[in-house]
């Protein structure tokens, strides 16, 4: 996608891919980084401190960290088994990072049985980094598919209404800096804009990160698409007011059974919006299906954060990204990541499949040919 003008992916390798690139997402929109990833512990703190955030990204960035792994083991041992037990334990590490996105845990353990498969360090060494590129470039096309598949309701609701504004709302960010391009919410809300649709956005800011106001509206900026940013407790007044066509967020973890769980707060909107008849449809790579969860409620563990997430904001103050505090200093927080949008209220899910149903039977259809 695009920045300043210039097209830009969200995470790559130098030419002699012994350096991962990425994009500082916790300065956005005030300043767009790119920092350097030269080891797996830069990788995993990078995971940690949201300097890679988003499902598709995660694992994206997991499986670049275990070939820098693979990098390490090589300058440090000799023998294939000491190479193996430090791999073992780097991918523990990497898969510590963060609880709740299925990708990171997928990448990791995908990453390391093909690494273990390999009887030599240079043979590791190709495996790790053919998987992580391979992983790259299959998020990047199943992106651009849901794109494909989502502009199918955007254009069906642009004829509906003649011609005129559709009117998208969305929460948190599932746009291109979260799946290296296109995005997965995004990608048909791009794809209709560049066809000439006309189409708006409400923006959800999705506190305590701002992830909507920061990057989401940043993106769309960057791209050229309308777009108006609310409070988070201004999406059931737009959707109630008549105000949204359509809703579609991203999912960091979808069960088999069609639970979404995505950003704290996507709850609340889809009960907006199922109570005002608005569809809402979860954009989900099938990266992010996780097939062994029935029960979201139950079985998905939520990411619980750091408090100073909501105790503080971050912004910038004279030409300087600041942070200060905005509650008392001595209060009691609960940072909950995530919640779970039971699939009753999920309209459909839209993945680079297809469009299906939220529920056991049409997910496995749909993940017919690759279903275990």
């Amino acid at each position: 996608m695009l920045v300043n003008g210039k097209n830009y992916i969200t995470i790559w390798t130098n030419k002699d891919k012994s350096i991962v690139y990425t994009i500082d997402q916790r300065l956005l929109p005030h300043k767009f980084r790119i920092i350097k990833l030269k080891n797996s512990d830069d990788v995993i703190l990078a995971i940690k401190n949201m300097t890679v955030r988003g499902a598709p990204l995660i694992g994206v960035a997991a499986a670049y960290g275990m070939y820098l792994a693979v990098l390490e083991a090589k300058r440090k041992f000799k023998s294939v088994k000491e190479i193996n037990k430090y791999l073992i334990l780097k991918s523990a590490e990497i898969k510590s990072t963060r609880p709740t996105a299925v990708n990171l845990f997928y990448a990791v353990e995908e990453s390391l049985k093909k690494i273990n498969n390999a009887n030599t360090s240079e043979e590791k060494k190709r495996e790790a980094i053919n998987y992580a590129e391979s992983l790259l470039k299959t998020e990047i096309d199943a992106c651009r598919r849901i794109g494909m598949y989502g502009l199918k309701i955007i254009e069906t609701i642009s004829k509906k209404k003649k011609g005129g504004i559709v009117n998208i709302l969305t929460h948190c960010n599932a746009g291109w800096l979260a799946c290296i391009d296109y995005g997965t919410a995004t990608a048909p809300i791009y794809f209709a804009n560049e066809r000439g649709i006309k189409v708006h956005v409400w923006v959800e800011e999705t506190r305590p990160r701002n992830q909507g106001a920061g990057i989401t509206a940043w993106e769309l900026g960057q791209n050229s698409v309308p777009h108006t940013i609310i409070t988070d407790n201004a999406g059931g007044y737009v959707l109630q007011k008549g105000l949204v066509d359509l809703v579609i967020t991203g999912s960091d973890r979808t069960t088999i059974t069609g639970d979404v769980c995505n950003k704290i707060g996507t709850y609340k909107t889809a009960l907006a919006a199922y109570d005002n008849r608005i569809p809402f449809y979860a954009a989900v790579p099938t990266s992010s299906i996780d097939r062994k969860i029935k029960n979201g409620i139950k079985e998905i563990r939520i990411e619980e954060r750091n408090e100073n997430e909501v105790k503080r904001v971050q912004g910038k103050y004279k030409n300087r990204i600041i942070e200060v505090l905005i509650t008392p200093e001595k209060s009691l927080v609960k940072n909950y990541g995530f919640d779970i949008t039971p699939r009753k209220y999920v309209t459909g899910i839209i993945t680079e499949k297809g469009i299906c149903r939220a529920n056991e039977k049409n997910i496995k259809q749909l993940l017919t040919d690759n279903f275990k």
